[in-house]
């Protein structure tokens, strides 16, 4: 009996958006801790800053992954003018 064909990954990029998401755990813990020290707010501003463009960049790479993968696998037998309609949208949503 011939096993089954392993069929590739669409989410090539959901590991590097689970480590981006763990360092960002990583920082608000420590953002709390900064808290009970009573750091300074501008200090607490500076690193929620910094772990709300993390979180955001991984939002931004799951959605790009979702859009260049699932997508385009749901659309890939569209016909060449609507394809382009496609490529058009994915290029677009870039600048998100």
């Amino acid at each position: 009996m011939i096993p089954p064909m392993k069929t590739a990954d669409p989410h090539h990029h959901h590991d590097a958006v689970a480590k981006r998401l763990k360092r960002a755990e990583g920082h608000l813990r420590s953002i709390l801790h900064m808290m009970d020290e009573h750091r300074p707010c501008l200090e607490l501003a500076q690193q929620l800053h910094a772990v709300e463009k993390a979180i955001s960049q991984a939002k931004k790479v799951l959605i790009q992954d979702h859009i260049d993968h699932c997508l385009q696998d749901a659309v890939s037998d569209l016909e060449l003018d609507r394809q382009r309609a496609i490529d058009e949208f994915k290029a677009i949503t870039k600048y998100l």
